[in-house]
């Protein structure tokens, strides 16, 4: 287990690899940019110009360079007032620490090179302007110089190559720190992803809870609505009469109120045509 002062040390050793790597893209600025850029949360571009003291089309032009090496990534919103978008920024440390090693690896390359050079090829130098020539230069300008007319001496790579390999062996330990780095960082990111994936597994299973609740209380009401005795409704026929029976019916009601006034002495008195009366 890493004590306190282990971590705030990698935590420091691995903010200088961040504010190289950055630096090494964008000047001096990235000194001040890395204060403000979070690895794990995106920022405000307005809040990152307001702290740099600097107009936010230099703030974007920045983070623009750094956005084509992929060191930061940037998601946006947009205002529902205003109509435009505001982005937000964040540093992405693995990348950055990536494009780092990369750097150094051409470094420890280059000075590989060089070692190897000055140990085989012999080198020329004039002691009065300090100017250095390979062997081919020096053949070209015949051994003199052109700028003050001296006669060029051999000069003493040993020197020249103790600095090499000691730069060449402090570049294979900074490369090897930005190693470790890189593996703790690629650790912190899988399990990130752990958790992330653990948490949607959560959602898809409560979800999936949620939607079996709801088809058992739909099964419940089918159930309880089946176990209930249906009343069957008897439908009414209504079966059309026809003329003949309507017919019958009012005869029957003529001959039931003739009967009726009869027996009451409400029938009218005949009236005999007067042309019988006279017969």
């Amino acid at each position: 287990m890493l004590t306190q002062k282990d971590k705030k040390n990698d935590e420091k050793i691995k903010n200088q690899f961040l504010q190289e790597s950055i630096s090494s893209v964008i000047g001096k600025q990235g000194e001040e940019i890395i204060k403000f850029l979070d690895t794990d949360k995106y920022i405000n571009e307005f809040i990152i110009a307001k702290k740099l003291d600097i107009t936010i089309n230099q703030t974007r032009n920045l983070l623009y360079r750094l956005s084509e090496h992929g060191l930061v990534s940037s998601t946006r919103k947009k205002d529902k007032k205003k109509g435009w978008y505001t982005y937000f920024w964040r540093l992405e440390s693995l990348r950055t620490l990536e494009f780092l090693k990369e750097m150094l690896k051409k470094r420890i390359s280059q000075i590989g090179h060089q070692i190897g050079s000055r140990e085989v090829k012999t080198f020329y130098i004039c002691e009065r302007c300090n100017i250095e020539y390979n062997e081919e230069n020096a053949l070209l300008h015949d051994f003199t110089c052109s700028e003050c007319g001296n006669v060029f001496v051999v000069k003493n790579n040993t020197k020249v190559i103790k600095e090499f390999k000691k730069n060449l062996e402090k570049f294979q330990k900074e490369f090897e720190t930005i190693e470790e780095e890189i593996r703790k960082e690629k650790e912190k990111d899988d399990k990130k992803k752990v958790k992330e994936i653990k948490k949607e597994v959560k959602e898809k299973i409560r979800k999936r809870l949620e939607k079996k609740k709801e088809r058992d209380k739909l099964k419940m009401k089918e159930l309880k609505e089946t176990s209930k005795p249906k009343r069957k409704k008897i439908p009414i026929k209504i079966k059309k009469k026809s003329k003949k029976i309507q017919k019958k019916r009012i005869k029957n009601l003529r001959a039931s109120k003739r009967k009726d006034s009869h027996k009451f002495g409400l029938r009218r008195p005949i009236i005999v045509n007067a042309k019988k009366k006279r017969r």
